[in-house]
């Protein structure tokens, strides 16, 4: 994100650093979701937002929300991109609701091949055969957790769970994608996008889901900390770490997001051990990494 970095943020370590700071935080998501679930998905995802642009405020710069944009620009990035992280967050917060943590997690974490086949089919108009073939493992990874149920027939909850997990991911890989449009300087108006959103999923918020009793200290803490973290400063790290010449490596690390969702998970007791999860994070590791060659 465009904050004023000071000589050592040009330390190749420090890029480093900020991206693993980003993995950590974002593996921590269906964990942190899971805790505050005294709210629904909605109400949580509003205030985790606004958590988020409360924390990003400081470190963006100041200038006019609409400065260096056309007024087609200004609709896409102050309209459409808020969408997208309300739908993004919203629908995983559902998701973990509705579907086992784990599952729902390992579904919603193959957003960087979504990314990588849309931004290579954009950039080239085709498909490598080795992006197809890691892709195809990467969501056999996330097959392999859903097949149970698809072989019982049931459990119509964990399938909207599943459904509203893989929406989370394509809208997470459409904001990625925007993200890669510098002219639109996403990174610098991240506090007015996160409270555009944050708006919008509470208006959503109330319309669906009413109003509720205000939630313990604790829900809200656990709350602030997903939108200050995952949704703030993880953002702010991933920004700066991309703004690497050599970001394509650093990017690798996001791969490891999946596993270190599922160990969360699981050391919190929060998802059963299974050898379904550990064989279906390495599937999606292996695929990520295979497609992104």
């Amino acid at each position: 994100m465009q904050f004023h970095p000071s000589r050592s943020l040009h330390f190749p370590w420090f890029r480093g650093s900020a991206a693993i700071l980003a993995v950590v935080l974002w593996a921590l998501v269906p964990l942190l979701v899971a805790q505050a679930d005294e709210l629904p998905p909605l109400r949580l995802s509003a205030l985790a937002l606004l958590a988020g642009a409360l924390g990003t405020l400081p470190m963006a710069y100041r200038r006019r929300p609409g400065a260096g944009l056309t007024r087609t620009q200004g609709g896409l990035v102050y309209l459409g991109v808020p969408l997208l992280v309300a739908g993004a967050v919203g629908a995983c917060s559902a998701a973990f609701t509705l579907a086992p943590a784990g599952e729902a997690a390992l579904i919603l974490y193959t957003w960087p091949v979504l990314l990588l086949l849309t931004s290579r089919w954009l950039t080239t108009g085709r498909l490598p055969s080795s992006t197809l073939l890691g892709a195809g493992l990467a969501f056999s990874g996330a097959a392999l957790l859903v097949a149970p149920q698809a072989l019982t027939g049931g459990a119509s909850g964990a399938w909207g769970g599943y459904l509203l997990a893989a929406v989370a991911a394509l809208c997470w890989a459409l904001y990625s994608l925007a993200c890669q449009v510098s002219a639109w300087r996403l990174g610098e108006r991240m506090p007015h996008l996160l409270l555009i959103a944050s708006v919008v999923t509470g208006i959503a918020s109330l319309i669906l889901e009413g109003t509720i009793a205000l939630p313990s200290a604790e829900t809200l803490l656990i709350t602030a900390a997903l939108g200050l973290g995952p949704y703030g400063l993880a953002m702010l790290a991933w920004d700066r770490a991309m703004g690497d010449p050599q970001a394509h490596r650093v990017g690798h690390l996001a791969h490891t997001v999946p596993v270190l969702a599922t160990l969360f998970l699981v050391l919190a007791g929060v998802a059963t051990p299974d050898w379904r999860l550990p064989v279906a994070a390495l599937l999606v590791v292996t695929g990520s990494m295979m497609a992104s060659r």
